[in-house]
């Protein structure tokens, strides 16, 4: 990661450029880096991007849940001293995103969730294999894609290494558990701030139906679809996702 990581209190984040807060939340097994694309563009057009490092296993166990990263995402803006945020989250991000701007609407401006939990059970992936089995955890992350080669060999040992480690695999899990029991299909039709939906066409781990629910159920909701593309489309189509995102924003005026 070329960019430097700033460490200031308990939190750890990037910052790039000046102007309007875009928040970046990564999924659960996603890097900073994975937004590289979003990162290197929007400072460029008026954007401050943030990407905090979410504490997933860095809290207790009893609170290794949606509702604390979600309440960690609301410090971190007060610390930061920012208001009217655009926050952006995939998967695992998303669900944060989405509850986040439930419990603090007056924070959010706008939301954009790309292959988010929140609706869809299986989201958070069907449960770990054996530790030890490289090519099944290869085989996992590049289902992840349309296209397998995105799935760099560095990816997959990133992934192969939490699943090896016994305290980061129970927060794993724990965190899954915690997305499947914050299904937000209720909450959803409460939630007026505007949110841009970007979804790959081909998302195996949380398919088009889902991202055809969220949109029926947000009342003031885009949807924008990515053809050939898997379940983390600014990895896959940075630039089609930079496109899409910024067509959105300008015609909103954020």
């Amino acid at each position: 990661m070329e960019e430097q990581i700033i460490k200031e209190g308990k939190f750890k984040y990037i910052e790039m450029g000046e102007g309007k807060p875009i928040i970046i939340l990564h999924g659960l097994m996603g890097g900073l880096s994975n937004f590289h694309g979003v990162m290197t563009h929007f400072p460029k057009k008026g954007y401050k991007v943030l990407i905090p490092e979410l504490p997933i296993y860095d809290m207790p166990l009893l609170k290794t849940n949606v509702k604390s990263f979600a309440k960690f995402l609301e410090q971190f803006i007060e610390f930061k001293g920012l208001k009217d945020v655009i926050l952006l989250g995939n998967s695992l991000g998303g669900h944060i995103g989405l509850l986040h701007t439930k419990l603090y609407p007056k924070n959010v401006k706008a939301l954009v969730i790309t292959g988010s939990s929140g609706l869809y059970e299986s989201a958070m992936g069907d449960g770990y294999p054996k530790r030890g089995d490289y090519e099944f955890i290869k085989k996992k992350a590049q289902d992840v894609f349309y296209d397998p080669e995105v799935a760099t060999k560095e990816i997959v040992d990133e992934v192969f290494a939490t699943v090896n480690n016994r305290i980061k695999l129970v927060k794993t899990l724990a965190i899954a558990k915690s997305a499947i029991r914050h299904n937000m299909s209720k909450d959803l039709p409460n939630m007026h701030t505007p949110v841009c939906i970007i979804w790959g066409k081909n998302d195996n781990v949380t398919p088009p139906n889902v991202a055809n629910e969220f949109h029926a159920l947000l009342p003031d909701s885009e949807l924008y679809w990515i053809e050939k593309c898997g379940h983390a489309p600014m990895m896959e189509h940075p630039k089609e996702f930079n496109t899409l995102l910024d067509s959105w924003l300008s015609k909103r005026n954020y």
